[in-house]
């Protein structure tokens, strides 16, 4: 008699479905890594490769606060995987001396791309960022540029594309983490939290 059942709820297939669909890169790693294996930089490569075709690419690097405003969380896996993506645009593929710069560069950090809005062309020059961590207080970054002229949008509104670089030796992957803004005065302007365990 046939087996009607479908294919992805038979036994053992469930189990190799998921496994696939990890080596091809349609899920997340169960955590951040801040210093990739040698088998986790091979993944980020064929995802950024595989990913020409795919519009979505980042997005599961990206969150927006309930202002609007945007973050990119710049991992070692994205920031190899958007290398590799736009070598294949070429089309090409990255060098070992590209991907070695990179990984140096990105290694136990925590990078954030943030768009911030404000009202003013020079609104960001002097903010400054914190990483709130559960249980670890505020740590404090290693880098820090924020666009001194901003992007004019529309009705008066400026747009300001800043880099916000932490240690990553002290968290944990797979924890929740909230990146704070203040300005000048200490008040906070920005808000967004992350779920490290959500993304690779």
């Amino acid at each position: 008699m046939q087996d009607l059942t479908p294919w992805h709820m038979r036994r053992g297939s469930l189990a190799s479905f998921v496994f696939l669909g990890c080596l091809l890169g349609g899920w997340p790693l169960s955590a951040a890594s801040f210093s990739l294996t040698a088998r986790e930089t091979q993944e980020a490569i064929r995802f950024g490769q595989r990913s020409v075709v795919n519009e979505d690419f980042g997005r599961e690097w990206k969150t927006t606060n309930t202002s609007g405003e945007t973050l990119t969380v710049v991992t070692p896996f994205f920031r190899l995987a958007q290398a590799a993506r736009n070598a294949a645009f070429k089309p090409g593929t990255l060098k070992q001396r590209e991907i070695d710069s990179l990984q140096r560069e990105h290694r136990d950090r925590l990078v954030f791309w943030a768009h911030l809005r404000g009202g003013r062309e020079d609104f960001a020059r002097w903010y400054r960022p914190v990483l709130l961590v559960q249980s670890k207080g505020e740590i404090k970054p290693s880098f820090v540029q924020n666009e001194r002229t901003a992007i004019r949008q529309g009705e008066g509104r400026f747009v300001s594309r800043s880099i916000y670089a932490f240690p990553a030796n002290d968290l944990d992957g797979k924890s929740r983490v909230a990146l704070v803004v203040r300005d000048h005065d200490d008040q906070e302007v920005a808000r967004f939290t992350v779920d490290l365990s959500a993304m690779r």
